[in-house]
């Protein structure tokens, strides 16, 4: 059976981003936190909070490290699969991914040794600015990607010259119209997927009754910066789908299963999209809130996808967003349940500990569905209007790619396995190292501990 060496090439790439994908969602996200305790030791002298660092920061650096060299090996399928792309849009696209590595990953890399190894030979105010610029250095790393990730989606500031992409407006280009939308929706991501990450370990800590001070404190944290950040979440989010709807329409009525252009245009729950027959079928709707929710007028008009020449593929598109929708609307269900709970006083249900258990990885769940949304509602296009799939791709044998994206797969299924049981076993370990830590004073205006 031959397969389309295109859609190989696509699944290689997916493969690859979605595996890379899962570790900066959570070094985001992780770096804050980290801060965050190190800032609450630096003011209470509270040793929970130094444990919850030491704990956490092991948590980090592991996946910092998962996250740069899937990162290198992403970046390698540029030249491999799609040459296309940076022969055409090299001139916007390098610089772009010059910057990260310039003043992202340098910022990282060079502090992130102080963070991990310097507690000990550097002054706790030291160590304090040594996290703050890694936690930096990891925001700047996702705006610099997402700036070339959304001008790709909706390119401004250029022209093309004899088939290639020249720069006119480096404003422009960085801070095109989806930019801001997209910057604020992924930072947002990492910090609820690092969020549920610290939570469900904690209530992982907790049924395992290898629980301390340091956990209760961590599991709140997670709580309660999610069940404040879903809803802000969810405000972006409208935002950005307005956006959307302005710049790529058509991958909104993908995302809605909308066939044809209708004034009050219904909200599909649940359904099948049928596209051969143009139609979502066993459709389960609420009429008029898709024109609700994308034009705010009940009887608004939306495009369906029969008024789009090009149109992604509707199935992937459609239940990836919806997965999203279900993955947060459980999210907030439980941060809210948990924050109503601690906010009263109350000790927490075994089934409150339970679900944040088995919530640990939602935000990888969400981020996920929320790229593919992304990523395959671009289609046909890699850069949007302009530029094909087709026109950038490599000329390899279906078999070649077949190989490697076996390969890819199988490796990143182990190294994923890896790093879940590497987490499992830290989570496991006791809290009885606490008592051993000294109680050490902090100068709040000196920032050195004693």
């Amino acid at each position: 059976m031959e397969f389309d060496p295109i859609v190989l090439a696509r699944i290689q790439f997916a493969a690859n981003i979605s595996f890379h994908i899962l570790f900066p969602a959570i070094t985001i996200g992780l770096a804050w936190l980290l801060l965050f305790f190190r800032v609450r030791f630096t003011l209470t002298g509270d040793a929970a909070w130094e444990y919850a660092y030491q704990f956490w920061v092991k948590v980090f650096a592991l996946t910092f490290a998962l996250g740069v060299v899937s990162g290198i090996t992403m970046s390698f399928q540029f030249g491999t699969n799609w040459p296309g792309f940076m022969e055409r849009a090299g001139n916007i696209a390098g610089p772009l991914l010059g910057y990260e590595v310039l003043t992202a990953f340098f910022l990282e890399a060079s502090f992130l040794g102080i963070m991990l190894f310097g507690k000990q030979r550097v002054s706790n105010r030291v160590h304090l600015i040594a996290t703050s610029l890694v936690a930096v250095g990891t925001s700047l790393s996702a705006f610099w990607i997402l700036a070339l990730n959304s001008w790709m989606q909706t390119p401004a500031g250029f022209s093309i010259q004899n088939g290639e992409f020249y720069a006119e407006s480096w404003a422009q280009i960085v801070f095109n119209p989806s930019f801001p939308y997209r910057l604020a929706h992924m930072m947002l991501a990492s910090f609820l997927t690092s969020a549920f990450l610290v939570a469900g370990v904690s209530a992982w800590r907790v049924r395992r009754g290898v629980d301390g001070p340091a956990t209760w404190k961590v599991l709140k944290t997670g709580v309660f910066v999610a069940a404040v950040l879903i809803p802000v979440q969810v405000l972006v989010g409208d935002l950005h789908g307005l956006n959307t709807l302005e710049h790529q329409p058509e991958k909104i009525a993908a995302m809605e299963g909308i066939w044809e252009t209708e004034k009050g245009a219904p909200f599909t729950i649940i359904g099948i999209p049928n596209e051969e027959e143009k139609r979502t079928d066993f459709a389960l709707q609420i009429p008029n809130a898709a024109s609700l929710i994308l034009t705010h007028r009940l009887d608004g008009e939306v495009e369906g996808l029969e008024a789009f020449e090009h149109h992604p593929p509707v199935a992937p598109v459609f239940w990836s967003f919806r997965i999203m929708l279900a993955t947060g609307g459980l999210m907030l269900l439980v941060s809210w349940w948990g924050a109503w709970t601690f906010a009263r006083g109350r000790s927490p249900s075994t089934a409150l500990i339970t679900a944040l258990s088995i919530m640990t990885f939602s935000g990888w769940v969400a981020t996920l569905a929320g790229w593919y949304v992304t990523e395959i509602g671009r289609q046909p296009w890699v850069v949007h209007g302009l530029l094909s799939t087709s026109q950038v791709a490599a000329s390899h044998h279906s078999a070649t790619l077949m190989g490697t994206l076996l390969g890819y797969i199988g490796l990143y299924v182990f190294l994923l396995y890896s790093y879940i049981h590497a987490l499992r076993h830290l989570a496991t370990k006791p809290a009885g190292s606490l008592a051993l830590l000294p109680r050490r004073k902090v100068n709040p205006v000196e920032g050195v501990a004693t």
